[in-house]
Formats: structure tokens, C-alpha cells, sequence
């Protein structure tokens, strides 16, 4: 029977090599347009939060903040708390960057970008995220915003990369995972009890921008 192709990396064979030059070509596109931004701080978050909502209106407080204190502010350049991360920046003057996957379903860019990336393969914007960024905030989100935030404390965890902030904004939202975390994770021997040091709960956007500016310097 013939095989089956329905995801992108499924496509990604010795037979098909040439694909390879495509992920080049977005790495290479990435750079060039992302080598000026200057000091950023990515923020993660769901694409389902509405405006009006209190955790919209909260991020686009929080990335004015940010902004005011000098940073360009990343998203992944969609809807939801990606839009208001971007809005927030937009509107205090700052540089707002997003970082846009094609997907076939709810994924667009929102209005509020000075600088816009497009990516057809989730690893290499994660990439970006990753090599651009001197801070990361996590706001609540699903999936993709647990996979970007693991990325990133595996790769610190490892000594891949050099240390930086990284922010979990919301104890409600966050201190389950982080519990689990103390009474699994590291009460099994999974991780170390230093482990949980990578990373900062809490409730407000002051000290979440406090954190940063104290650990980044610009």
C-alpha cells in the first residue's frame, strides 16, 4: 500500500533531501531579519483568549511595561495573548516582533507588528524564540505554550544555552504544574531540587518585569 503523508515531517526523507534547503532557507531568513531587534523578551500564551478579557488586557499592560523598560517584546505574532502582547508593545512605542507559524486552522498574524517573521516548521521559530530572546514569560496557554516553555528549561537545564529569566505569570494557572514538578519530579529523583530555580512564579507584572530587568542587562 502506498504510504501515507499527511505532516510536514513525514516528508522529511533521504528522497527528499531538497527540503532541507527550504528549512535552510527559513533559519537563514530568520537571522537576516531578526539580527537588529535588539534586547527581547519572548511571551507565550493561548491564541483563544478574547480582547476584553482579563488575561488579554493584563498582557497588554505587562508588554507596555516591557516596552517602557526597553525591551522588544516576541510573540508568535497570532491572536489571542499573542495579539495582546504585541498590542501592548505597539502602542507604548516599543518594537514588537512576531514570529508566524502557517497552520490550517486558527492560526494569523495580528495588526500590531513592527517586524514579521513566517515559518512553515514549528522547530525552527522555536529556534528563533530561543536564539533572540535574553528572557521568556509564560502566560496561561495549551500545548504549543508548554512546549516552548520546556524548551526552554531543558536547554538551560543541559548547559545548551546560557541561562536566562523565564517567567511563569499566573499562580492559579501555573502553581499546579509547578507543585507537580516539587512532589514528582523532584521528590522522585527526576530533577534536581535546584532544577525549580530556572524559573519565577508569580501574580504580578511588576515583579515579572523587575525579574528581568534585574537578571538582563541593556
Amino acid at each position: 500500500m502506498p504510504s501515507s503523508k499527511q505532516y510536514l515531517i513525514d516528508d522529511l526523507s533521504m528522497q527528499e533531501s531538497w527540503r532541507l534547503f527550504k528549512i535552510l532557507s527559513e533559519i537563514v531568513d530568520g537571522f537576516e531579519t531578526l539580527n537588529d531587534i535588539g534586547p527581547a523578551v519572548s511571551v507565550f500564551g493561548s491564541a483563544r483568549v478574547k480582547a476584553g478579557e482579563p488575561w488579554y488586557e493584563r498582557t497588554v499592560e505587562l508588554t507596555a511595561q516591557l516596552a517602557n523598560a526597553g525591551f522588544t517584546v516576541i510573540t508568535g505574532g497570532g491572536p489571542g495573548l499573542m495579539e495582546a502582547g504585541n498590542k501592548g508593545c505597539y502602542e507604548a512605542g516599543g518594537q514588537s516582533v512576531g514570529l508566524h507559524i502557517h497552520l490550517p486552522l486558527e492560526q494569523r498574524n495580528n495588526p500590531f507588528l513592527n517586524v514579521r517573521c513566517d515559518f512553515r516548521y514549528f522547530f525552527v521559530r522555536k529556534l528563533m524564540f530561543i536564539k533572540y530572546a535574553m528572557a521568556y514569560i509564560a502566560l496561561p496557554g495549551g500545548y504549543g505554550t508548554l512546549d516552548e516553555l520546556s524548551e526552554a528549561l531543558v536547554l538551560i537545564q543541559t548547559r545548551r544555552i546560557k541561562a536566562f529569566p523565564i517567567v511563569l505569570l499566573g499562580k492559579d494557572f501555573w502553581g499546579g504544574l509547578v507543585d507537580w514538578f516539587q512532589h514528582r519530579l523532584v521528590a522522585d529523583g527526576y530533577c534536581g531540587i535546584r532544577d525549580l530555580d530556572l524559573f519565577l512564579l508569580t501574580d504580578s507584572n511588576e515583579e515579572a518585569v523587575e525579574h528581568i530587568r534585574r537578571h538582563v542587562v541593556i
